[in-house]
């Protein structure tokens, strides 16, 4: 695999894939060789179609996860190896679309108040109040914490799709921030991992919050991305038009941002049925 593991990151490093796509692919083909015993190059696409079927059947992944390893084959295939009939029969999965569920405000300020000490409430305040992504919170440093009076806001460095952008950054996080700072002394890195030698890792970040969850008694929900569901439902249940909330979420489509319309309570119940409308 060493040689064909050079070549797919050759290419992927030529066609600007961002640092975690890469890791990704990389993992999913280095399974399908392990599944085998052999390099990739000397399957064809009857044994692809197999392993896949493996993983839905025998490990239970995800139809997402499923199409992740799909991508990196194709990929693969088409780019690294110029094979494109193989690519070509590896079949894509139809992900169920289904709907996030939402924390309220309340259980929001809960869930907040339950982190186990101030590094991972900050964490937890930061991810919420500027609608992160999970890699973009442990990557945060320092100096993206703009401040001053006529900027206050967040850079986000190589987001989704490797594209930067600006965030909220509210006087109250900022104030959280602040005292975060004044006690845990950070250096580069916003929130470092234990050794301090460079961002916090997305496994630290998830069990951060899925311990205050547990001690806030709040049941339902995912992980760590409920906080980034919720910002976006809750600044569109306070008004915020839906093309703002896209910007600061950093979707390419606003058909993307366009889902949490279903969301919203406010823009549920807050509306009339037709059938008011008719005369009696």
């Amino acid at each position: 695999m060493s040689t064909l593991r050079q070549r797919m990151n050759e290419a992927m490093v030529l066609r600007g894939f961002a640092e975690r796509t890469k890791e990704t692919y990389l993992a999913c083909v280095s399974g399908l060789a392990k599944y085998y015993g052999r390099s990739p190059d000397q399957l064809d696409a009857a044994a692809i179609q197999t392993y896949l079927l493996h993983l839905i059947s025998e490990r239970k992944l995800a139809y997402a996860s499923v199409n992740q390893a799909v991508c990196a084959i194709r990929f693969l295939f088409a780019v690294v190896l110029g094979q494109r009939e193989i690519a070509f029969d590896i079949p894509m999965a139809k992900v169920p679309k289904r709907l996030p569920q939402i924390l309220t405000r309340e259980e929001i300020g809960r869930l907040l108040a339950h982190g186990r000490d101030i590094r991972a409430r900050t964490l937890l305040t930061t991810t919420y109040a500027a609608g992160l992504r999970l890699s973009e919170v442990c990557n945060l440093q320092l100096s993206d914490v703009e401040s001053s009076p006529e900027r206050m806001c967040l850079k986000v460095r190589q987001g989704k799709g490797g594209k930067d952008r600006y965030t909220l950054l509210s006087p109250r996080l900022l104030e959280t921030l602040r005292l975060y700072w004044r006690v845990a002394r950070p250096q580069r890195w916003l929130f470092p991992n234990y050794s301090g030698d460079g961002p916090l890792y997305n496994t630290t970040a998830q069990r951060i919050y899925h311990a205050a969850r547990s001690a806030a008694g709040i049941e339902r929900g995912g992980g760590i991305h409920t906080l980034r569901h919720a910002f976006a439902t809750h600044l569109l249940e306070a008004g915020v038009d839906i093309h703002t909330i896209q910007c600061l979420l950093g979707h390419g489509h606003v058909s993307t941002t366009m889902r949490y319309f279903h969301l919203a309570q406010s823009r549920l119940t807050g509306t009339t049925s037709p059938l008011e409308l008719l005369t009696p």
